[in-house]
Formats: C-alpha cells, structure tokens, sequence
C-alpha cells in the first residue's frame, strides 16, 4: 500500500523531533521493575510505565476530550533520525509524525514523536487528527504496548510549549501487531499533570 501523504515539505527531514537531554534514563529491566517511590510515585508510574493507553488515561484524569494536534509528517526514508536505537527494527522506508496532546479546551498535556513504515502509515491513521489510539481502536486492531525505556530530562524546546519548567519525565516504546513491530513511540508529559497525580516524587522526597 502506498502512502496518499504526499506534501514538499515532507520529502526532507523538515524538522527536528524533541528528545529529552536526559538527567537519567533507564532501558527495559528498570521499567520491568519499577522504579523506587521516592524517584517516581506510583501514580507516575501507572501513567509512565503501564501498558494502557496514554491519551485514555489523559481524558479520565481531565475529563476532557484528549485531541491531537499535528506538527510535523516528514518522510526519512531510511535515516535512524537521531531516535531510539530501536527504531532499526521498525521497516523502511519510514515516516516521521510528530504531535501534541491536549485538552479539548487546550492545554497540552503530552508530547509524541512516532516513526511508522511510510507504506502502511494511511492503513492506521485513517484520520489524522485523531489520536493513534482512536485511530487504532476504530480499525479493532490488537495491539501490545512493549515500553522500552523511561527518561528524565530536559528540554527547552518543550518547557516553552508546555509553559512548564523541567525536568520532565517520558519513555518510548514500541506498538507490535501480528508479531511485527507496526510503530515506534516516544512520549514526554507535561508537569500540568502534577495537578491530577500529585507530585512526581513520593512523599519523602516532595516534602
């Protein structure tokens, strides 16, 4: 299937995605574990390292219709673009989405970068202003969340568009279908979330 995006600025790598400068990260074991309550609280946790679905989670703690606004369809063919290692086991050539999540009244609450085959990419976001979640919910595609990484860090970009100080906390992981990796994730949330799950550090250390 051939992908129907077609635009000039996304024949180049039109833009850059907004990592973390990481203070800390932890790879799989460390999500597999958890992290002590005095560096993440539980309830970040549950956000950070469960498997359900963020922009789920982000509309039962708002109760607010999460919707998605796009920045950025670039395709990068086969160029790693600076993301996680792990981007090697999505299939090329690839497409590059970048989006923010928010509030139906407008407060950005997440950041998402995601590389997708460029072939198969209309195949699962038939709508593109939806979350890939109600993207994927529409299509009842089976799907496991596997998170390979967490990161704590920061970045100057995001701080001006969240209009939230760092450091902030995000992971990536990968969505597999059939067995085959379908896209790779990388999310950063924004502290305004401290709001609904309290404080991101357990109570010794918040105090």
């Amino acid at each position: 299937m051939t992908s129907a995006f077609q635009s000039e600025e996304n024949t180049t790598l039109s833009q850059a995605w907004h990592s973390l400068s990481p203070l800390w990260q932890g790879g799989e074991p460390v999500v597999q574990r958890g992290l002590p309550h005095d560096q993440l609280s539980p309830a970040w946790q549950m956000l950070l390292l469960g498997d359900g679905s963020p922009t789920r989670h982000l509309h039962l703690l708002t109760r607010e219709r999460t919707e998605v606004d796009v920045i950025d369809m670039s395709l990068i063919g086969m160029d790693l673009d600076n993301a996680p290692d792990i981007i090697r086991v999505v299939p090329g050539p690839r497409l590059r989405r970048q989006v923010w999540l928010r509030t139906a009244s407008g407060q950005r609450l997440a950041y998402a970068a995601s590389w997708w085959e460029a072939s198969h990419v209309d195949e699962y976001l038939q709508n593109r202003s939806l979350p890939i979640w109600a993207n994927l919910t529409r299509l009842r595609t089976e799907l496991y969340r596997d998170i390979q990484g967490i990161y704590y860090g920061h970045s100057t970009a995001l701080a001006r568009a969240f209009g939230e100080s760092g450091p902030f906390w995000g992971r990536h992981y990968l969505f597999w279908h059939h067995g085959t990796p379908l896209t790779l994730i990388y999310e950063v949330f924004s502290p305004y979330l401290t709001r609904y799950l309290g404080s991101t550090r357990g109570a010794s250390e918040s105090a």
